[in-house]
């Protein structure tokens, strides 16, 4: 058994595996590399908390959200073959990711209604929604932010990377949560509701969320999410 870093700490840590083909959940050793693997960064100070992950692929690494701006974790992200796209699922996500688009050259990718927090970078936009090939797709789900996001990765049993739009409460289960800072509760739900008509419980198994890890107790991803998103909704 692997230890299991606990959440609720910003000390500097290894990203961790949290789902992978080849390596089992939480277990991870610097010289490991297995291609289809999900690492998700230590909270971020820069993020208010929030959790980045790594998708490693051979169409190019996708970086979800900003990790900490740290020695180690930029180190780690050369280690993996760098970054080819950075895409952030809000404007809570963004911390330092100017810095990252100039040490790794990446295509940062962001719903149109937020680009304009980013000027001087070079951005791809979009609006509903946007594939970017056959196994990655980008999904607008407003209501925590104006441009809050999610980017949906259909291999390993199809995974939804939701920022803040879902997170887990302190039973580790999936929901939206209404806080001084949501944009809009209402379009929130709307957006809940579409990601329910896009997926199945075959298509949607897990759920990697921005934010309150700790909520997982070591388990690192939300499984069986569908039916959990199902079970808000009742």
């Amino acid at each position: 058994m692997c230890p299991i870093p606990a959440d609720s700490s910003y000390t500097t840590k290894p990203p961790r595996v949290v789902l992978s083909y080849e390596i089992p959940m939480g277990c991870f050793q610097p010289s490991d590399f297995a291609l289809d693997t999900i690492f998700a960064f230590p909270p971020n100070r820069d993020t208010l908390g929030g959790t980045a992950y790594l998708i490693v692929r051979n169409e190019g690494n996708i970086l979800i959200d900003s990790p900490a701006h740290e020695t180690a974790n930029l180190d780690f992200l050369h280690s993996q073959g760098g970054v080819s796209r950075l895409f952030l699922t809000h404007r809570g996500g963004i911390g330092k990711t100017a810095e990252i688009q100039q040490i790794f050259n990446c295509e940062v990718l962001i719903q149109e209604q937020e680009a304009y927090l980013l000027p001087g970078l070079t951005l791809t936009t979009f609006g509903q929604e946007l594939s970017l090939d056959s196994i990655v797709k980008l999904i607008w789900t407003p209501g925590h932010s104006p441009g809050s996001s999610c980017l949906y990765y259909s291999n390993l049993g199809g995974v939804l990377f939701s920022g803040r739009h879902l997170l887990p409460n302190p039973q580790g289960e999936p929901v939206p949560l209404r806080t001084a800072k949501t944009f809009h509760w209402h379009r929130q739900i709307k957006s809940l509701h579409l990601l329910l008509e896009s997926f199945t419980p075959q298509t949607l198994q897990y759920i990697c969320p921005g934010a309150y890890t700790g909520f997982l107790r070591g388990k690192h991803v939300i499984d069986d999410a569908y039916q959990r998103i199902m079970n808000y909704e009742l």
